[in-house]
């Protein structure tokens, strides 16, 4: 595998895939992208909020991903974005880039992001309206092929079925897998049958996090951690701990915040509507920086902002309790 930014420092480091494995077991936080009113990126904000989580103790990042509205962004921004995170965390972070969309478009994001030096490529679950199973591995097979980068494939959207996930793992470049199915049953069953190297990770945040580190995860995305990391941090540490009554009194915090991430909003019927500018609002009220969202997406009603308002004080009141 290719060398990360910290071993092409110190060639006595682990090489980028071990190195990429020990990040996924823990906390991966999701950088958002911070519009303007006029819906360009602020570069500078995105720094703050990276340089900020950093120095609360996350590690890895993913950047250009599904929660820092991927879709709305086009191929150059996704590297400009991921580009202003790599130079605003310090060496020893990870940083995942999301990658997606056809072969050739997905190989030259690659390249691109090789370029800017990330630690691996979160590969984006397909967009495609039809997909099969064996076509499916071809592609990720031939994204390892166009990179010595590590591969993160993420899961969502879709049903595979357990040998799908096994050969998934057994693809040389996959490190690990963000396992976003709400199936624990599944995900113990692919683990059992998976390359032992590859770390799972649950890409469903803390509300699934207990249930799926007795099934084999060993790391997870935030959700409220994008905004209050310590409650990520830890949740991993009570799991690492075996802790469970804690782990479980740590996760309920965040279940009604993230339960509001999952309803429709206003004027509109699809679920998880509100899920990013709820995050935002989130990183405001944690004084970092949210701002405007793209459409598809559209931003906080009145009602669902006042929402969002009371229950980030209920859970600033379980951490001082809880975790503080």
């Amino acid at each position: 595998m290719g060398l990360s930014r910290l071993t092409q420092i110190d060639c006595t480091m682990p090489l980028a895939d071990d190195r990429v494995r020990s990040r996924l077991r823990g906390v991966a936080v999701g950088l958002l992208t911070p519009f303007d009113d006029d819906l360009e990126i602020q570069h500078d904000k995105l720094e703050a909020n990276a340089k900020s989580l950093s120095g609360d103790g996350i590690s890895s990042f993913l950047a250009a991903a599904n929660i820092s509205e991927y879709h709305s962004l086009s191929q150059q921004e996704r590297v400009d974005v991921t580009e202003t995170a790599v130079d605003a965390l310090p060496d020893s972070a990870c940083v995942l880039a999301g990658v997606g969309g056809s072969t050739k478009a997905a190989t030259d994001l690659i390249d691109a992001y090789d370029r800017v030096g990330v630690d691996a490529m979160m590969v984006m679950p397909p967009d495609h309206t039809y997909v099969h199973e064996r076509g499916l591995i071809r592609y990720y097979e031939k994204l390892d092929a166009a990179t010595d980068t590590p591969l993160v494939p993420y899961v969502r959207g879709f049903d595979p079925s357990v040998s799908f996930l096994r050969d998934l793992s057994r693809i040389e470049g996959v490190v690990g897998v963000k396992y976003a199915i709400e199936d624990p049953v599944k995900l113990g069953s692919a683990v059992a049958v998976a390359d032992d190297d590859v770390v799972w990770v649950d890409g469903l945040a803390e509300p699934f996090a207990v249930s799926f580190w007795n099934e084999g995860i060993e790391g997870f995305s935030a959700g409220v951690s994008n905004f209050r990391p310590e409650i990520g941090l830890a949740l991993f540490e009570a799991l690492t701990e075996e802790n469970w009554e804690r782990a479980r009194e740590i996760r309920d915090l965040t279940l009604p915040f993230q339960a509001l991430r999952g309803e429709t909003g206003t004027d509109n019927d699809l679920p998880g509507a509100i899920s990013v500018p709820i995050v935002k609002k989130g990183l405001e009220l944690a004084g970092l920086h949210g701002g405007s969202v793209r459409e598809p997406i559209r931003s906080l009603s009145a009602d669902d902002e006042h929402r969002a308002e009371e229950l980030y004080e209920e859970l600033d009141d379980g951490i001082a309790r809880v975790i503080d």
